[in-house]
């Protein structure tokens, strides 16, 4: 099994800690699928950005829609989050 090194949340710093926290406020945590980009800032960054305008920019699917396209991915996935 791969294994990646991520920087804990309270080792964050800069764009990382800006990253985790808004983590946070939007989960209450840090997921894997964040901590997991920790080595790499820029590249969370952008996959943040595709993730809000996927799931909360303009879309002819409602939010509903979209959150259901994301629940089947992930178990077609077998992810537990």
């Amino acid at each position: 099994m791969p294994w990646i090194r991520t920087v804990p949340p309270d080792e964050a710093e800069g764009e990382l800690a800006r990253h985790y926290r808004a983590a946070t406020e939007r989960a209450g945590r840090v997921w894997n699928v964040v901590s997991l980009m920790s080595p790499n800032p820029r590249a969370l960054d952008a996959s943040m950005g595709m993730y809000r305008a996927l799931l909360h920019g303009e879309s002819p699917l409602s939010r509903g829609q979209r959150e259901m396209i994301a629940v089947v991915v992930s178990a077609t996935n077998h992810c537990v989050y």
